[in-house]
């Protein structure tokens, strides 16, 4: 049965239509919206709005896209093919491979923050030709290391947990930061009297505090990230046979 006719919609289960305007091509569509989404958000994001930047009325863009939510399928595999994948053909670098692929998918995120507030909502976006490339290049790094296939899947998926969740949290402090209008550091320092406050009554989240207080918040947040991606790496390799 046809993926429509069981209730999903998502721009990699309906078939292109033969009559897209030459001049104003898909591609072309999705490169204009991922600007816009980088230099507004997600909420600046409109059929109308983007006809008006690309020269063109909303209704020429549904020749090539249904809807807004196709749209943003479109921009989110878009931003996948920034992924970068590098495996050797050496099982012993797996968790070097490994670790270098997290990092390229969190930097993407934090690229393109808007991504973190569709992430959860695009249910199919794991259809798209790019994402497909970035999975079957991790599977195939995965069980090159000794992954049995279905281990190798569910690794892949518990790693990209991992680092979405993470990218997620920081995409959003990266948009509260962006509103503000002020350095990181400058932000935190403003913020840092209002959490002592909160903390007082919790003696160990008031001394983890003390012990923070200074430090450069950039830094905290990749030292923070690179400490989890490890003993997901450590959790995964005890699986190896």
């Amino acid at each position: 049965m046809p993926a429509e006719q069981q209730g999903f919609q998502s721009v990699w289960t309906r078939p292109r239509t033969g009559r897209e305007q030459p001049a104003l091509s898909r591609e072309h569509i999705v490169s204009e919206a991922l600007r816009l989404l980088d230099e507004e958000g997600i909420d600046a994001l409109s059929m109308r709005k983007l006809g008006g930047r690309l020269g063109a009325g909303a209704t020429s863009l549904y020749r090539h896209v249904a809807n807004k939510d196709e749209l943003i399928e479109l921009a989110v595999d878009e931003v996948y093919g920034e992924i970068e994948v590098t495996a050797s053909p050496d099982p012993a670098t797996w968790r070097a491979d490994t670790a270098r692929c997290a990092h390229s998918l969190r930097a993407t995120i934090l690229r393109h923050p808007w991504l973190a507030s569709v992430l959860g909502e695009m249910g199919m976006s794991y259809l798209g030709p790019n994402w497909m490339r970035v999975s079957e290049a991790m599977l195939k790094l995965l069980t090159t290391a000794g992954f049995p296939a279905d281990e190798a899947d569910r690794a892949l998926g518990t790693l990209v947990a991992y680092v979405t969740g993470m990218a997620t949290s920081e995409a959003a402090w990266l948009t509260v930061l962006a509103r503000s209008g002020q350095d990181e550091q400058t932000l935190v320092e403003r913020l840092w009297p209002a959490a002592e406050e909160a903390a007082q009554d919790y003696p160990l989240l008031r001394e983890g505090y003390a012990e923070q207080r200074g430090a450069d918040p950039r830094t905290a947040r990749e030292e923070g990230f690179q400490y989890g991606l490890e003993r997901v790496l450590d959790g995964l390799a005890t699986r190896l046979p």
